[in-house]
């Protein structure tokens, strides 16, 4: 989980609290699953125990954690995206302004372009390889339910594999970035269909070891993303 990285001691309450969103909106950890055990978690994010139980409390009146006692309690995620409505789209991209929408696709094309570029120069081992190919297999067998969260979690991988934390840190954020947008778009058939081919060209790709082919596999994915989401707003 690279978004449940170690934060600053300044403002360690608050960037407690942005690590667990970014692991609860991005599906890191789905609607019902517990959150790992506060010991392990407090380590992680490198804070006592204090902070993240306050962290936690406020995400639990936030309506984000429902927290359970007892041997088989814990931090559960209760939050779950919202289903795509009219007008959705218009209000996040309203909310969030045009010339941030473009800045937040222009990031991710740059940091997610680079990830892919990166591994395809790695020499993978076996698990590292079964790891992608593994991520993939699960996004193309998804239901309609789990497949923004497994989308997440192929993409992310990507950026994970690299061994590089600032990388899939910085691709963390930028899908963190679009979530909501990508949120508020309809499920339609033909685009999973065709987004299912892209995915499969990007892990070929990397896998033979070509980091251009890696690169425009990834550009024309998230390009074809981007004109989805300007269809819709047209």
């Amino acid at each position: 989980m690279s978004v449940l990285r170690p934060v600053r001691a300044g403002n360690a309450f608050e960037e407690t609290v942005e690590r667990l969103l970014q692991a609860i909106k991005l599906g890191v950890v789905p609607p019902g699953e517990r959150l790992p055990p506060e010991r392990e978690l407090a380590v992680q994010l490198g804070i006592s125990r204090v902070t993240l139980r306050e962290a936690i409390r406020a995400l639990q009146d936030a309506g984000y954690l429902d927290v359970r006692r007892g041997r088989y309690g814990g931090a559960f995620v209760t939050y779950r995206p919202p289903a795509p409505g009219a007008g959705d789209l218009r209000r996040v991209v309203a909310d969030m302004g045009l010339e941030d929408l473009e800045d937040a696709l222009t990031f991710r094309m740059a940091v997610e372009c680079g990830a892919a570029q990166v591994l395809a120069t790695r020499k993978l081992t076996r698990e590292q390889r079964e790891i992608l190919c593994g991520r993939l297999e699960e996004l193309n067998g998804a239901a309609l339910q789990d497949y923004r969260r497994l989308d997440t979690a192929f993409h992310l991988s990507i950026a994970e594999l690299t061994g590089s934390p600032l990388l899939a840190a910085a691709c963390a954020d930028a899908r963190l970035r679009v979530s909501d947008l990508l949120n508020a778009i309809p499920m339609l058939q033909v685009n999973i269909e065709h987004a299912a081919a892209q995915h499969r060209a990007i892990v070929a790709a990397i896998l033979a070891g070509d980091p251009e082919a890696a690169r425009r596999a990834v550009a024309e994915h998230l390009d074809g993303t981007a004109a989805l989401l300007r269809g819709f707003l047209s």
